[in-house]
């Protein structure tokens, strides 16, 4: 198999694509329902991108890290690569943090992108240590640790009252674990008693990562490309089905606490939208119609060739967007939205507008970028 996958590249420009559609409204306050996350419990359209990311760097991980690993590179300096680029990713979501206020004093250390590197450092041991047994059973074992952890470890919530098994916005076990360990100056500014993407909850995370490892190890197996895709669906549909149950009977879907049946639903519509990229662009039995979903994916491809650029850019291209004022009032963003907002739309329509423009915007940067065979990597 070649070292880049066309499937995999799509996959992965679908996921930044919407991120940059879901991130960037014309306002908060006008979102289509599945444009936004779910508030709590339960998931939308947009509780799928983050697991996604997730996901696809577990899926790479057999592709470059466990192939070397296999054919007989040292495995402690694979390790320390890998170590080097998630401190590297780390420090790039870190400095988007720091960006505009420049204050150490209330930097928020948690982000997606401190996320990604941390499930890239913990997976690594595991892959290079473990087969795909010992990958499943490390999955396994996290998410059962985390849940009991979670279920059974009494804290004090954010008003101070000591509960057990408490899953409400800031009375959990890792909401406390956050507020003892970072402080409340660095935790996610809208909440200030619990982060989205805090350390507990990177835990389960990991799981995410391992089921995105195990499921790179099929795309890698010798088995038919059609034979592939149809297990992608089948094992899809599976954790689809397991998710719903832990989602009955031990914690509900929730992408802020990242809790099992959250990591089993996200894991199978991953595979379920992997397949359908798999089957059309490099299973499907058919050469001419291969070449011609290839050609209307394109977009998806340019995107997918520089994703983690265009994923930083676009976070430091909305900060600037939002917090510089040309004329002393407005920021750009204000200024920009200001037009489509007197076209007459109705305003969750405007806002969409200005987020399909953003999209478009850094779509000619990725294309600029693709053209000229730019592919930056970490």
């Amino acid at each position: 198999m070649n070292a880049r996958v066309l499937s995999l590249d799509a996959f992965r420009g679908f996921t930044i694509a919407a991120m940059l559609l879901v991130n960037n409204p014309g306002s908060w306050s006008h979102m289509y329902g599945p444009l936004a996350h779910a508030p709590w419990h339960g998931w939308t359209f947009t509780d799928w991108i983050f697991p996604f990311f997730v996901f696809i760097s577990g899926m790479a991980m057999p592709i470059s890290l466990g192939r070397r690993a296999a054919m007989g590179d040292d495995k402690l300096r694979l390790l320390a690569q890998t170590a080097r680029r998630a401190a590297t990713i780390i420090a790039i979501g870190l400095l988007l943090n720091w960006i505009p206020a420049f204050d150490l004093a209330e930097l928020r250390i948690p982000g997606v992108l401190q996320r990604l590197g941390l499930c890239t450092l913990l997976a690594a041991p595991i892959v290079l240590w473990w087969g795909w047994r010992g990958q499943l059973v490390w999955a396994l074992g996290l998410l059962a640790a985390y849940a009991a952890a979670m279920l059974l470890i009494p804290v004090p919530g954010a008003d101070g009252i000591v509960r057990t098994g408490a899953l409400l916005p800031g009375q959990d076990l890792g909401a406390f674990i956050d507020r003892a360990l970072l402080g409340e100056a660095h935790l996610w500014k809208q909440a200030k008693t619990w982060d989205p993407e805090g350390l507990l909850s990177t835990v389960p995370a990991v799981a995410t990562q391992l089921f995105g490892v195990l499921a790179g190890q099929w795309l890698l197996s010798r088995r038919e490309p059609g034979e592939k895709a149809m297990w992608f669906m089948v094992s899809g549909l599976a954790c689809l089905w397991i998710g719903q149950l832990l989602d009955a009977w031990l914690m509900p879907i929730n992408k802020n606490l990242w809790t099992p049946s959250y990591v089993f639903a996200m894991a199978g519509w991953a595979q379920l939208v992997f397949a359908c990229c798999y089957w059309l662009l490099d299973a499907m039995p058919l050469p001419l119609a291969r070449a011609r979903m290839a050609q209307l994916a394109k977009p998806l491809l340019v995107f997918g060739m520089n994703a983690l650029f265009i994923f930083a850019l676009s976070g430091l291209v909305a900060k600037l967007l939002g917090s510089v004022k040309p004329d002393g009032q407005h920021s750009l963003k204000a200024l920009l939205y200001a037009p489509i907002q007197q076209l007459g739309l109705a305003p969750v329509n405007a806002s969409l507008l200005y987020a399909l423009g953003f999209l478009s915007a850094m779509y000619v940067v990725a294309w600029v970028m693709w053209k000229k065979q730019w592919f930056i990597k970490v």
